[in-house]
């Protein structure tokens, strides 16, 4: 685009801007949340007039621009930040209001290379290098730790709103104050020399400025579409009657129908594209079609050849999409069809054209002159690459015309040629001379003026000038010869026709360039290719002698001359055909001669200012775009039929502000039609999911309306990339011991299934390794803070080799996307069944309609069920389906619960009895507070781990034997009792059995008191005297008793009417040596034995 930053203060200035309205914000009034609460009211489904709707959105529009400075505002300490380092006053500047200013930003190194690169990332996108058009910056004192900073004595809450890019000539940025820089009106700039100045991002308003323009246009707006969509309509007839009554609704031409079909379409994709089609000679029927496509039912496909068929129809089109990354795939879909029927070359292009930010869209960086990697089939297409390109085809002395009278001279007499070049020599060689002796004599003014100077230093300096002379008397008196010229001369410009043809055929639009002249283009290239393969070889050169006249020079002859009689045909079909562009905006020129134009919504907004007018509108995602910010392009002069294309059963855009969220601002046009009623046409099969991944969201969100296509159907799609029933095609896994946590800006996080999804990937990445099959893997979560914390697991893995990819993204970041298998991590784990915005059904449809051969959900079917939610009904459909799983089933995902717990200091999950530490427990095991407090203070998570493994074993039944025991020397009642068993050189576990009533039940069950050094063993044993003194000879007999199962231990239970041992006395009992009494004693044959 042109480099401008020229701005209309009228509209700038006007009393209803947005603009405006924004710089009048003190901090105060950005820092209140309800500064509008109570002027936005909810945005109605029908309306009465234009007016009417266009004013019903406006404080919604107000509140969430509000919302969005607010939000960024917040978080101003990790905003972008630029020293300014000088401010002057432009020559708008008028006070009290209009404050502009044109800024200098302290340079800042940086790469500015021009090569192609593919190491470009999300990252370096997002970067800003410098204050964007629609940005608004505070201008502070010093950068900015907090929200205060922003508000200083020496410097108040200060905003700006940046008008355009900044000024390649210049180097300067354009301004638009909240108020006047500094108070001294004598002042008119700043120099940042002791006091030093910032700009600091806070947010970008240029889509709000759009729609702020779309709802307050100028008079004399196209508004015939919104006038028709103002309330209900009755549903349309397929055909209208009164165009039938006409003659005018005739089937659409044959190659039309042709091309379609060569297609493939399901009926429902034909039926729609058939229906869209016929809309054009029609003025009866409703001017909106809407296309319903459901997750994978080929809804890009369908746009595709819809807008296929408008090319070949020769209808002009925009078609848009709310976000950069539906433009791209929308236009590369078509490109991949229209590319596969183009005849000649790239012929054809020239009809297409997207438009947009190249670097955000990683096509081409036009203020570097950088060509990304990423999208090189779009370059052909995109605009600025389609200006730079056409730019040099009509350049003074590169460009075509210059080529072509060039290479018709050259063919037509090379001696002429060869004598003008001669006598350039000749005159370049006299204004040489001229110089070097203007040089000498410089020279010598100069030698009188360095007497001081040693004669070695003269000396030198005159070899060296002696030199330079030398070099040049050699480059002048060797002029090319006769044989070099032609060479050169001919491969020179033949690289610059070659250049300039494939651009103007590829750029021109088709009605400019018709497909004749574009034939004698190409033919002219062969020619000259083969001209220039003859000469390579020393062939030809008999033409340009004008000495050959044997047979064999004959036909090389022949072929020159026709070259030279299809160049003059050029020469005048061109000049004829093709307007001069070298003194006209190529851009403006591109988009009023393109048949279909691709761009964002609020992009279209460009196309108000330049001429031309559309015939068509196709808004693809239509349900993701707020109906407010469609209007940008439903206004477009000319246009007489929309067509919208999406799904309002997926997400609707996003809005930050709760408040414009309840009035209904984030709902779309798309969606308030189907609530109205509207006819829409549903793409009914599905190519995408596994049957048994499509049967939930089928069911319960399209009311079973998809059918799956035979593609998924059949044994090609039943692929297993990990072995087990638990990752078949669909399954629920269930974490249990998981935790919510909150993390970034209050966004709940859940470490544990962020292990457990770490750990699937690692298992996936060991199969890919020994397969060697492609897989992608997408990881899906809700929030924010789950996401980051899944990437910092997985990022090894998205990196580590090519046919293996990871992409973690939340649900809003995959709508549109599909990978081979997707995990789905739901976060939420808690007793109450909070689950959120997770109970959303958009967000869960999108979610769970992203994968193609197998979608493993994680999540506490607990919380779910309790949740009244989609999920709730999800948990229950998985196990009817008999596609449930516990995670602690699967012994890896049960290893990565377990040191999640660990390293996250969950333990207090790990040590209930239900935990997977204890699923294979025998025992019961309690613990002592002086435990729970001793493990919570190891901060080693190796040693952490030894003692629950410890544990795990002795609650199974395992014991050690009698020799690697600890011994306690010690006389107490506890030393009886006490078990000490090593976990390291250093920390011991002691415990012991203990009696537990159950129902009418005694049973045997281990308490854990404590893990502690050896040397304060005694100490512990001597405070437990006093517990386990007070214990009953019964109780202390029932505790020593040991029963076996084979070499494992296992409690005993009693009914508790019984005695532990009714052949003895409590008396006799207590009277046996403690040696007898002890723990330590190996333990008898029998399988009841008193220890």
């Amino acid at each position: 685009m042109e480099n401008s930053t020229n701005v209309k203060k009228e509209d700038l200035l006007a009393p209803t801007s947005l603009i405006n309205l924004v710089l009048s914000w003190s901090l105060r009034d950005v820092l209140n949340k309800d500064l509008y609460k109570n002027q936005v009211k909810k945005i109605p489904k029908t309306f009465s007039s234009v007016t009417d709707y266009k004013k019903s959105f406006v404080p919604a529009l107000i509140e969430e621009t509000h919302a969005d400075l607010f939000s960024n505002i917040t978080a101003v300490s990790q905003a972008p930040t630029w020293e300014i380092d000088s401010v002057v006053i432009s020559k708008d500047f008028e006070l009290p209001k209009d404050l502009f200013y044109e800024i200098t930003l302290v340079e800042n190194d940086e790469d500015s290379g021009d090569s192609e690169s593919d190491e470009d990332t999300e990252k370096d996108e997002e970067e800003k290098n410098e204050p964007q058009k629609g940005d608004v910056i505070a201008l502070n004192d010093v950068r900015p730790k907090c929200i205060e900073d922003l508000n200083r004595p020496k410097r108040f809450y200060l905003i700006a709103y940046v008008l355009g890019p900044r000024n390649t000539s210049t180097d300067t940025i354009s301004i638009l104050a909240s108020k006047p820089i500094w108070t001294d009106q004598n002042v008119h700039k700043y120099e940042n020399k002791k006091q030093p100045l910032f700009a600091v991002y806070l947010t970008n308003l240029i889509t709000n400025v759009r729609i702020w323009g779309a709802l307050n246009p100028p008079e004399g707006g196209n508004t015939n579409i919104i006038e028709r969509v103002l309330h209900a309509n009755s549903p349309d007839d397929e055909n209208c009657m009164a165009c039938f009554s006409e003659g005018k609704n005739s089937p659409a031409p044959s190659c039309i129908l042709n091309t379609i079909s060569s297609y493939n379409l399901n009926d429902s994709q034909e039926a729609a594209v058939l229906s869209c089609i016929g809309m054009k000679d029609c003025n009866h029927q409703n001017p909106v079609k809407m296309i319903w496509g459901p997750p994978g039912t080929g809804k890009t496909k369908t746009v595709g050849v819809l807008l296929h068929a408008l090319l070949k129809m020769k209808c002009r089109t925009l078609t848009c999409a709310p976000t950069n990354i539906a433009v791209l795939e929308v236009t590369k879909r078509l490109l991949s069809l229209a590319k596969y029927s183009l005849g000649y070359d790239t012929y054809g292009l020239g009809d297409i054209v997207l438009f947009g930010n190249g670097k955000r869209m990683k096509i081409y960086d036009r203020k570097k002159r950088r060509k990304f990697a990423y999208h090189k089939d779009l370059r052909d297409v995109f605009l600025d690459c389609r200006a730079d390109a056409l730019k040099e085809c009509f350049a003074l002395k590169s460009g075509w015309r210059n080529g072509l009278e060039s290479m018709i001279s050259l063919l037509d007499d090379p001696k002429w040629q060869y004598e003008i070049y001669l006598e350039k020599r000749e005159e370049e060689k006299r204004e040489e001379e001229k110089r070097r002796e203007e040089r000498r004599e410089e020279e010598k003014r100069k030698e009188e003026k360095r007497k001081k100077k040693t004669r070695k230093e003269k000396k030198k300096r005159k070899e060296e000038n002696n030199k330079g002379v030398d070099e040049l008397k050699k480059d002048d008196d060797y002029p090319l010869t006769f044989e070099e010229f032609i060479k050169e001369t001919f491969f020179s410009i033949h690289k610059q026709l070659k250049f300039c043809m494939v651009n103007l055929y590829t750029h021109l639009p088709t009605s400019l360039l018709p497909l004749d002249v574009v034939k004698k283009m190409m033919e002219a290239l062969n020619l000259l290719q083969f001209l220039e393969t003859l000469l390579r070889g020393g062939r030809v050169l008999n033409y340009f002698q004008d000495t050959g006249s044997s047979v064999d020079c004959l036909a090389e002859l022949s072929m020159a001359e026709e070259c030279l009689h299809v160049l003059r045909y050029l020469q005048l079909s061109l000049t004829s055909s093709v307007p001069d562009l070298g003194n006209c905006s190529i851009t403006n020129f591109c988009l009023k001669n393109a048949c279909l134009v691709f761009c964002t919504a609020s992009s279209s907004a460009k196309l108000h200012r330049t001429e031309g007018s559309m015939e068509f509108l196709v808004i693809d995602e239509a349900a993701q775009l707020k109906e407010c910010e469609s209007a940008i392009p439903l206004q477009l002069s000319g246009l007489r039929h929309a067509i919208l294309i999406g799904d309002e059963r997926q997400l609707p855009a996003l809005v930050k502000s709760e408040i414009s969220d309840k009035a209904e601002f984030r709902r779309s046009l798309f969606e308030r039609l189907v609530i109205l009623g509207h006819q829409k046409h549903l793409l009914n099969v599905q190519y995408r999911m596994h049957p048994s991944i499509s049967l939930f969201p089928n069911r319960e969100f399209y009311g079973k309306k998809i059918s799956d296509a035979p593609n998924v159907r059949g044994r090609d799609y039943e692929k297993r990339f990990l072995q087990g029933n638990m990752y078949s095609s669909y399954s629920f896994i269930s974490i249990a011991h998981g935790k919510e946590e909150f993390g970034l800006g209050y966004s709940p996080k859940n470490m544990v299934e962020a292990a457990v999804v770490s750990e699937i990937v690692a298992n996936l990445f060991k199969q890919f390794l020994v397969t060697k099959k492609k897989v992608s893997i997408g990881v899906i979560s809700p929030y924010k803070a789950q996401v980051s914390a899944i990437e910092e697991r997985v990022r090894k893995y998205s990196k580590s080799n090519s046919g293996f990819t990871v992409n973690v993204r939340s649900v809003d970041g995959f709508q549109g996307g599909e990978d081979d298998v997707i995990i789905i991590s739901t976060v939420r784990c808690n007793g109450s069944g909070r689950v959120g915005f997770l109970s959303n059904r958009q967000r869960a449809n999108v979610a769970l309609t992203r994968a193609r051969y197998c979608l493993w959900i994680l999540g506490s079917a607990v919380t779910l069920l309790q949740s009244g939610s989609v999920w709730k009904k999800l948990v229950l459909d998985a196990k009817e389906r008999g596609c449930f799983y516990d995670a602690n089933e699967d012994k890896s995902l049960a290893g990565a619960i377990t040191a999640a717990l660990v390293e996250f200091e969950q333990l207090d999950i790990l040590l209930r009895n239900d935990s997977i530490l204890f699923r294979e427990a025998r025992w019961k095991v309690y613990f002592d507070n002086n435990f729970k407090i001793s493990i919570s203070r190891i901060r080693n998570a190796e040693i952490c781990s030894a003692v629950l493994s410890l544990l795990a074993k002795l609650t199974s039944g395992w014991r050690q034997p009698h020799e690697r025991r600890n011994l306690i020397v010690h006389n107490g009642t506890s030393s009886k009792f006490l078990e000490v068993y090593k976990v390291d050189r250093q920390l011991n576990l002691v415990w012991t059995v203990d009696i537990l009533k159950e129902y009418s039940h005694h049973i045997q069950v281990m308490k854990v008191w404590d893990v502690v050094r050896l040397s304060d063993i005694q100490k512990l044993a001597k405070q437990l005297d006093v517990v386990l003194g007070s214990y009953t000879a019964d109780k202390m007999h029932r505790c020593k008793h040991r029963c076996l199962e084979g070499s494992l231990v296992v409690p005993m239970r009693w009914p508790m009417e019984s005695t532990s041992r009714p052949e003895h006395d409590s008396v006799w009992y207590l009277s046996r040596p403690l040696s007898s009494l002890s723990l330590r004693d190996k333990p008898e044959t029998s399988a009841a034995t008193s220890r």
